[in-house]
Parts: structure tokens; sequence; C-alpha cells
């Protein structure tokens, strides 16, 4: 069990998927009870890091209430990192009408109150169930796995022991050049179909070039008709760091192009010892 079963808060009502509603009647209501639950698991840690919120800017729940839950625990907690995991529109893959509403108003939120906004979307996810996994009716469970092992990258270094360690702050202050620009994309390897599994060779080379690739990103956007300002890599697992060093200046240098050349050296990198279930490294 994940969740302690007292955490859990309901209200009589949904939002409607109307974000007013989450965020101004229905949501403003049942914020104090949610507070409460957050206090109370913020004093029982030792060092509070910050907060990982996941929710969907396309609805009225996720997009308004939880925009109001992070400018709540922004006043409260000023100084911990805010860090979101948000579900967001995309062109194909639409659940409502008025997502484009919700998440307009969402993202002003997002802009102002959080420091780092993991960008995810439904297109991207399917495409990688139906193309990569090959799966032919993915679920919401096949989603959120891949979402899982993304989320669960991201605070490894905070959890287990490794070479090179990383936490949320680290990776704020190395991922974002100007502060209303922490909008990120994930990348995850390796995905391989479970056909494939034993033909494909588990490198840092091979992972570098898999987590960089189009078809890996969580997003419904092509990294190749922008530039990156900055990168990060997480691997976990064991491998040696000079390798992991060589890999990112390769990067850097064969695709430079794709780099801005204000930023130089703008990939982070950190190494985790221990490497997702199932895998050797990843």
């Amino acid at each position: 069990q994940l969740f302690r079963p007292d955490n859990f808060v309901f209200g009589q009502t949904g939002a409607g998927n109307n974000w007013a509603k989450g965020h101004y009647t229905e949501g403003a209501e049942l914020i104090d009870s949610v507070l409460d639950v957050v206090r109370k698991e913020a004093e029982s840690c030792d060092c509070l890091q910050g907060f990982q919120i996941t929710h969907s800017l396309g609805g009225g729940t996720g997009s308004g209430m939880g925009t109001l839950l992070i400018s709540k625990i922004r006043e409260e907690y000023p100084d911990r990192i805010m860090c979101t995991y948000s579900v967001c529109p995309s062109p194909k893959v639409s659940d409502t009408v008025v997502e484009p509403y919700n998440a307009t108003l969402s993202v002003h939120q997002l802009v102002e109150n959080a420091d780092e906004v993991m960008c995810l979307d439904n297109e991207a996810l399917y495409d990688i169930c139906f193309r990569t996994l090959k799966l032919t009716t993915p679920t919401y469970g096949d989603l959120n796995h891949l979402v899982c092992a993304a989320m669960s990258g991201i605070t490894t270094c905070l959890r287990f022991p490794g070479q090179l360690n990383s936490d949320l702050r680290k990776l704020a202050v190395n991922l974002i050049p100007f502060p209303r620009l922490h909008f990120f994309m994930i990348g995850f390897a390796p995905l391989t179909s479970r056909g494939s599994q034993q033909y494909r060779a588990l490198t840092v080379p091979e992972l570098t070039q898999q987590q960089f690739d189009a078809k890996n990103m969580m997003c419904a956007a092509d990294p190749r008709h922008g530039r990156y300002l900055t990168a990060a890599c997480m691997f976990r697992g064991r491998m040696s760091t000079k390798e992991v060093d060589e890999q990112m200046l390769n990067v850097q240098n064969k695709n430079s192009s794709y780099f801005v050349e204000w930023i130089p050296n703008n990939i982070k990198a950190s190494v985790c010892d221990i490497p997702p279930k199932g895998l050797k490294m990843s």
C-alpha cells in the first residue's frame, strides 16, 4: 500500500471539468482538509525535500484544485521544491471539450508557483505503447506504468545510494536557465517490446541514444523541431561514471546543432547504483 488510507480526501461533487469550480468554489471548500493531511505528512519527515503533484491540466479538479493546492503549499513551505507531473491536453487524444481553457488557466499558475513541471501527455504515452512496446490495447495502467518509471527515476537518488547523487533541487538548479522556463520533457530508456527484449544490449551508449530519441519522449513534441537549453540524464544501475561522462560529451558534440551554444556543457548527469525492478540498468 502506497498511501495511508486516512490521507485520502473526498468531496461531495466533482468540479465537472470546470477550472473555476476546482479553483474557487468546490476546491476551495476542500483545500483546508487537504493541507491538513499535507502538514501531518510534512511534520513526520526528517528532512523534507519537496512536493510532487500528479494532476491533469484538462479537467477541473486536477487543474483547478491542483493549482490551488500548489499555491497554498507555496505559501506554507516557500523554501521547498514544488515538482508537478502534469498531463497536458494533446492534439489527437482529447477527452474534454474545454481542455484548452482549463490548461491555459493552469499553465499560468504553474509558471508562477511550480519549480519544475514535467509535461506528460496521453498521446505520446499511447504512441510509446503502440510503437515501441507493441501493445495492441494499452490501458491507463500501461500509461501509468510508463510515467511511474520516469517518476521513480527522478527521485531515485533520494532513496538509494549512488556514485553521482542528485535531488529535486540539484535538478532544478542545473536545468532552469530562467525562472519561468521550468517545463521539462521526459524520456525514458530502455523501452523494448517483450519479444525483442533479449536482443537489445543494455549499455550506456545505447541508453543515451534511446533517451534522447523522439520516440521515447512522454510528451508529443518533437525535440528535433527545437533546441535543448539544458538536459539532465539520470542513470540507474552499475556503470562507470567515466563512460557516462564520455557519452554526455559525445551527445553534445555529435548533435551540437540541437543544443544552444550560449550554455556550454548543458547536460547534467547523475548515477544511482540501484536499477529499477527487472532491469540491469536504465
